[in-house]
């Protein structure tokens, strides 16, 4: 039998369009809908839930306040947020949210969302396969800088939702971006944002400069202000953001970043 699913959501068109797109996937099957937060606790109450998919504000209670109320419970059924809002994806993973999905999404999107949380068990939530360890299998090996001029140096910019906007970001104004379990954050030199892309997906867009340093991060070399090695072969490398963070840098691409600063 399929894993059963319950969708959340206080607008009817929205519940009937996550529904078709999840019968069209197939995955799962949904046996309920609710309204709101109060009737979603009530169902998930009442019966065994595999999936529950969660708008984020909604009347009596909001997707996170459900999200938090599973988390006591011995076997909670995953959670992948449905919402059109960005602002509360970071709370969402906080509440071990196995994904979050910005409206409007496609068969596709859904289709990964849900294989992420079917192949979870009930240890928390699934590192994307994308962004894993071993990323020599979806990431090309390190190799040199691409020469000036090429497609490498064109202008990139990057979409980010921010106050129900869509802003572009430089690629150049990105100290480094880090994986955030099918999205990623941009780390700027004052601020950080979350975008919708996974960290490959960025390594694609923001090529040249840019150096995966690390399974989880993507470090723009010309914010680089230091490397410093550690006892077991590996970097750590100190941006120029206002933080002065600090990055990972792993022993597989170690020596590649040391060749391409001339050590």
């Amino acid at each position: 039998m399929r894993p059963k699913a319950l969708i959340v959501d206080d607008e009817a068109p929205a519940r009937a369009e996550l529904r078709y797109l999840l019968e069209e996937v197939g995955q799962v099957q949904v046996v309920g809908e609710a309204t709101n937060g109060e009737e979603a606790l009530l169902l998930l109450g009442s019966l065994d839930y595999d999936l529950v998919l969660l708008d984020v504000r909604m009347p009596g209670g909001s997707g996170l306040d459900v999200a938090a109320a599973l988390r006591d419970r011995p076997r909670p059924p995953k959670v992948i947020f449905t919402t059109a809002y960005p602002d509360h994806a970071v709370d969402a993973f906080d509440l071990a949210a196995v994904d979050y999905l910005l409206k409007p999404f496609d068969a596709d999107r859904l289709q990964r969302a849900l294989e992420r949380a079917l192949r979870t068990d009930g240890g928390g939530t699934a590192e994307p396969a994308a962004d894993r360890g071993d990323d020599s299998a979806t990431s090309p090996p390190p190799g040199p800088r691409p020469p000036s001029g090429g497609e490498a140096d064109t202008l990139v910019r990057i979409p980010v939702h921010r106050d129900g906007r869509t802003v572009l970001v430089d690629g150049a104004s990105i100290v480094y971006a880090s994986a955030a379990r099918g999205y990623s954050y941009l780390k700027l030199a004052d601020e950080r944002l979350l975008v919708t892309m996974s960290l490959n997906e960025l390594e694609r867009r923001l090529r040249g400069h840019f150096f995966r340093a690390h399974r989880s991060y993507l470090v723009n070399l010309d914010h680089v202000r230091e490397l410093v090695p550690d006892f077991q072969g590996s970097l750590v490398v100190v941006m120029d953001d206002r933080q002065r963070s600090r990055v990972e840098v792993s022993r597989r691409h170690a020596r590649e970043l040391r060749r391409r600063f001339g050590m």
